[in-house]
């Protein structure tokens, strides 16, 4: 498989002498969905930024589709990420949705006459096309991210970042955004890296890398990692809701797997209803 982001011996610090990030090495390859986890603080955020260029390393290498990410192949490496950042009222350019996915084309050169069919194509993936003369100001916030999401799909990245892209949102608002990554993943598969401190999002990734103060703590498969329940609350991060659960069916004396799908956890019940 192709390594899509390659980081080796990555160092960072905003004040010298104390390392924001601390000698971390991971790979991602094409068409992964890979959550990096940890509590507000452990750095996540700074890697985002270290990975488009927005922040110098101090040292260490990064690779973007290839690409080293230096002075000299800055905008190559830009071609190929696009990010979503945690407030959506922060990425609206345009007085309309149509024209907020418009900005980017106009950015990378695309022909006029090539822009409407484009629009309604990434509009309509993201389930939007019904909004496309709607301000963006009058939408919820889980619509706004969607839009974002459109307009960085209509520039064919390669990588797509989402830097605590459900944090702001309401329930409501984050199922919606993590519903269409997922479609992302399967339809186009896409190489995603989500940054998240939110346990239930970070479940459907791929393959988790764990933060905290700027190392990383494991990666592994969200099984893996997410189950272990004393790490998680040892570093302030919540255990998913399905685990919750069957730890508290299992103080009853009542025996059941441990699962993060709740459809698995159902079933379960279902048969342990039926026994009984």
């Amino acid at each position: 498989m192709d390594k899509m982001i390659e980081v080796k011996d990555l160092c960072f610090e905003y004040v010298e002498g104390s390392q924001t990030i601390n000698h971390i090495s991971f790979d991602i390859y094409k068409g992964e969905y890979v959550t990096i986890l940890g509590h507000n603080g452990s750095g996540k955020s700074t890697i985002a930024k270290l990975l488009i260029g927005l922040l110098e390393k101090k040292s260490g290498s990064i690779r973007i589709h290839g690409y080293e990410l230096n002075l000299e192949n800055l905008y190559k490496v830009r071609e190929q990420v696009g990010i979503v950042f945690q407030n959506p009222d922060n990425q609206f350019i345009g007085a309309t949705v149509r024209d907020d996915i418009a900005f980017g084309l106009e950015n990378i050169c695309i022909p006029r006459e090539e822009m409407d069919d484009l629009i309604n194509t990434y509009a309509s993936q993201v389930r939007m096309d019904q909004f496309l003369d709607h301000e963006p100001t009058k939408l919820s916030g889980g619509q706004k991210q969607r839009v974002a999401i459109a307009g960085i799909l209509a520039m064919s990245p390669s990588i797509i970042i989402l830097d605590e892209a459900t944090s702001m949102l309401d329930p409501r608002g984050r199922h919606e955004i993590n519903e269409l990554v997922r479609d992302l993943k399967k339809e186009r598969e896409m190489t995603i890296l989500s940054i998240t401190h939110d346990i239930e999002e970070a479940k459907n990734a791929d393959k988790i890398i764990l933060l905290n103060e700027g190392q990383i703590i494991s990666i592994g498969t969200p099984q893996e990692i997410l189950s272990q329940v004393d790490v998680l609350e040892q570093l302030k991060l919540d255990i998913p809701f399905s685990l919750k659960v069957s730890q508290k069916l299992e103080e009853k004396g009542f025996h059941i797997h441990k699962t993060l799908d709740m459809k698995e956890l159902e079933n379960q019940l279902c048969q342990l209803n039926a026994k009984n």
